[in-house]
């Protein structure tokens, strides 16, 4: 497994995705040894060894591909095991910018946008889940996030989440598939070091993530919602995009709620 994390243990048992740890995973999955991994990749078994470690750099695109061809002639990885293993191995990006250059890069213009969409949710996230703007009925529709301020933070630590979020046990684990999927593909593991030490704190944060497994998160996804107060549900599309037009492209994320 990519974390191999007990129910109920602290966040210092957390390991986050990376290309040793996954290569590693992989490989026991199919039964397979270092030294036969490596004879079918034409590299040696210490490689193999010091890549799980994580004592060797990011491997070649070739290495990769060999690694890949092999394993999936075992048994075949899924597309998602494909995209994971190969974001984790990609080239290391420069570090995030800060939350506060992040909500200072929304500008007047932005945050007016926001409420041209009311009554619908809109709101402008990082790739954190950090909420950096957002209109009322975003804060109508998650009580107790506007205190909080992210998104992850507020799903798996508030207990009012469970209220809201109808099929909160499913999504639970969907979110967290979604998050190990993200880690990879921004290509700095240790910048989400930090959100994942805080979200080990909560024991449903651990045991969802224990359970391994990773999918990447689609552009439109429905939510189903519930006023805790009035017990009212109501299905919404949660339609996203990436904000590269503006600072710090990659980082800040759209996302509009429309009734379904």
């Amino acid at each position: 497994m990519v974390a191999h994390v007990a129910y109920g243990r602290d966040s210092r048992g957390l390991e986050a995705p990376t290309f040793g740890n996954m290569l590693r995973r992989l490989r026991d999955d199919r039964g397979v040894s270092r030294e036969r991994l490596a004879f079918n990749a034409g590299v040696s078994a210490s490689y193999i060894t010091h890549l799980e470690k994580g004592d060797r750099g990011n491997p070649t695109r070739e290495v990769v591909e060999a690694l890949t061809r092999y394993l999936d002639r075992l048994v075949p990885m899924s597309i998602a095991d494909h995209r994971q293993l190969s974001d984790l191995a990609g080239l290391v990006v420069e570090g995030f910018p800060t939350l506060d250059e992040l909500r200072g890069a929304i500008t007047p213009e932005m945050a007016q946008v926001l409420e041209l969409y009311r009554p619908n949710l809109a709101a402008y996230l990082d790739t954190r889940a950090n909420v950096l703007a957002c209109n009322d009925s975003w804060v109508d529709a998650f009580p107790g996030l506007a205190e909080d301020g992210n998104m992850l933070r507020w799903f798996f630590g508030n207990e009012l989440a469970t209220r809201v979020m109808v099929n909160w046990d499913v999504d639970r684990r969907r979110i967290v598939r979604w998050m190990r999927g993200l880690i990879g593909r921004s290509g700095n593991v240790a910048d989400f070091a930090d959100l994942l030490l805080e979200l080990g704190e909560f024991p449903s944060f651990r045991q969802s993530w224990s359970e391994g497994g990773v999918e990447f998160a689609p552009h439109v996804f429905t939510l189903h919602l519930r006023n805790p107060v009035t017990g009212l549900r109501r299905k919404v599309f949660a339609q996203t995009g990436r904000l590269d037009g503006a600072a710090y492209p990659g980082h800040l994320l759209a996302i509009l709620g429309l009734p379904a």
